[in-house]
């Protein structure tokens, strides 16, 4: 079993490197979609963001309206920590019961948004990162998800710059390319990702023991 974490600022197009990687065969756990099951009616989780938020981050249906708790939590660091502090928890339980049920010889991608602001990278074999210009994110997030420019910018602020995400990465995606391209180059990391799995599987095999994951490996970068 490999496992690779995944990461990129919010509008680098982390959801098309995810969706291609899962093409070739990758075993996804989607860190974003386990935080909205977590927080879904009737769940602990909601009833807890309610105690600390309160009822009027409800919507009518008594779903979690998440563009008005996100602009509460990306305007402030403080509420944002509370948030985290709900979710997270949550979240890195339920990816470890998937985790634990993937087959002994696949190739997992964490899909994390956080992973570089959480120090989350050594808990994986290597880091995807996925990188897109600043420019290009904003652009994305206004005129393809519909947000306003002060929403699309503070939601930027709140996560880690492109420099950090780039420091942990141990391959860089570029996704500032036409979306063959960015296939072409998807591709090209899952043969990585696999060579890399066959070899722990060899030294598994010779030894008896897992490898410990080598840290900090090698980095790749484009």
């Amino acid at each position: 079993m490999l496992k690779a974490g995944l990461t990129g600022g919010i509008g680098a197009g982390k959801s098309e490197v995810s969706r291609l990687l899962v093409a070739c065969g990758a075993v996804l756990i989607d860190a974003d979609r386990i935080a909205r099951e977590a927080v879904a009616p009737g769940t602990p989780g909601l009833a807890a963001v309610v105690d600390a938020f309160g009822p009027q981050m409800l919507a009518a249906d008594g779903s979690l309206d998440r563009p008005k708790l996100g602009a509460v939590v990306f305007a402030d660091p403080d509420r944002l920590a509370v948030l985290n502090a709900i979710v997270h928890p949550l979240v890195r339980a339920r990816s470890r019961e998937l985790e634990q049920a993937a087959p002994e010889d696949a190739v997992i991608v964490h899909d994390v948004p956080l992973l570089t602001e959480n120090g989350l990278a050594p808990l994986y074999d290597l880091v995807i990162v996925v990188d897109a210009a600043p420019e290009t994110q904003l652009d994305r997030l206004v005129r393809l998800r519909g947000m306003s420019e002060e929403d699309a910018r503070a939601r930027m602020a709140a996560q880690a710059t492109r420099e950090q995400r780039r420091a942990i990465a141990d391959i860089v995606i570029d996704n500032d390319v036409p979306l063959d391209r960015l296939a072409q180059r998807v591709r090209e990391v899952w043969s990585e990702l696999t060579r890399r799995a066959g070899a722990a599987r060899t030294e598994t095999r010779e030894t008896g023991e897992a490898p410990e994951p080598a840290w900090p490996p090698e980095r790749e970068q484009e």
